[in-house]
């Protein structure tokens, strides 16, 4: 009798448990759209906005069901999604040039940060403070082909003469404090500055748009021509919680932040908080895509070498309708 009682009980902590677990999980909605988006690079302050939508449940309110994954290398973002692997990514306006000129078939829907990120980074102890002090300098550079030719159309504008460039790929900070470079283009002034400075050490920038070079979309979200075709009605969902997402983060920066560092606890909390509240006014306005920012681009890379051919349009697509 008693093994019976014990029986009985087991079967009920078991139903129980299984109830828990259904009240927990809500029931998967049938008219959900599953959507991927690859992140350019690891979670960061740029992406702060998808993360306050994701935790706040809004893309879920629109109907879409985001999963938002971290690329295992820096190429595979673009890649993947003009193969349609993915649905979405986070990218660059010069790298989508460069694709589309390649013959890919990725389109910018949105925007994600509205203006050049990369800067000429400098130690200020080094005596750099103007554009001419480069002159007779070794400069780093962390992507091949496009960091080599920004930085020679920069130094054309700027009458920058007798200069060497080193790549040092990703260890931007490191080559500076080391002094293997005087100066570096590639680095972020949200990121890579303020990590130097909270290691002590002063550091100055260059902003490229104010020096010469076509102002541009520094992060914008690309999908692949099939895609944009098969799920348009999700993709112009997802575009509009975006700018909801990044509005937020204008009105309510600590909150934004606190949701942000909820999603992602083990990043570095101080530089984090330091690179957002430089970025929050760099974040796109509105996500309505300006065609002659894409022509001066395109101008700008055919001119110097970037791409052999003007790219095939679309370059972008604007989904939302025009805003003020």
């Amino acid at each position: 009798m008693a093994k019976r009682w014990i029986w009985i009980l087991a079967l009920l902590l078991v139903a129980v448990l299984i109830l828990v677990g259904t009240l927990r999980k809500p029931p998967a909605s049938p008219q959900q759209v599953p959507l991927t988006l690859m992140l350019d690079w690891f979670p960061n302050a740029d992406h702060v906005p998808l993360y306050v939508a994701q935790q706040l449940g809004w893309f879920q309110q629109q109907g879409l069901d985001l999963e938002i994954q971290v690329p295992a290398a820096t190429a595979d973002p673009l890649k993947l999604a003009a193969a349609g692997q993915v649905d979405l990514a986070i990218n660059y306006q010069p790298e989508v040039v460069i694709a589309r000129s390649e013959g890919l078939p990725v389109v910018s829907i949105g925007v994600l940060v509205e203006h050049p990120l990369t800067t000429v980074l400098f130690l200020k102890d080094s005596g750099i403070q103007e554009p001419k002090d480069l002159s007779g300098r070794k400069i780093g550079y962390a992507v091949p082909h496009l960091q080599e030719i920004l930085f020679r159309a920069f130094a054309e504008k700027n009458g920058i003469t007798d200069y060497e460039l080193v790549h040092v790929g990703f260890d931007i900070t490191p080559a500076l404090l080391t002094r293997r470079v005087d100066a570096v283009i590639g680095a972020y002034r949200n990121y890579e500055k303020n990590e130097l400075e909270l290691e002590g050490h002063e550091a100055g920038f260059f902003a490229l748009e104010e020096y010469g070079i076509p102002d541009f979309y520094e992060l914008v979200v690309i999908t692949s021509e099939a895609t944009l075709q098969e799920k348009r009605p999700a993709l112009q969902a997802f575009v509009q919680v975006l700018q909801k997402a990044i509005d937020f983060c204008r009105a309510h920066p600590d909150s934004a932040l606190s949701l942000y560092f909820a999603a992602n606890p083990e990043v570095r909390k101080e530089l984090d908080r330091k690179a957002f509240f430089d970025t929050l006014p760099l974040y796109a306005h509105r996500q309505t895509q300006d065609p002659e920012r894409w022509n001066a681009f395109v101008d700008f890379a055919i001119q110097y070498g970037l791409i052999e051919k003007r790219p095939k349009p679309p370059l972008f697509v604007n989904l939302l309708e025009a805003q003020p």
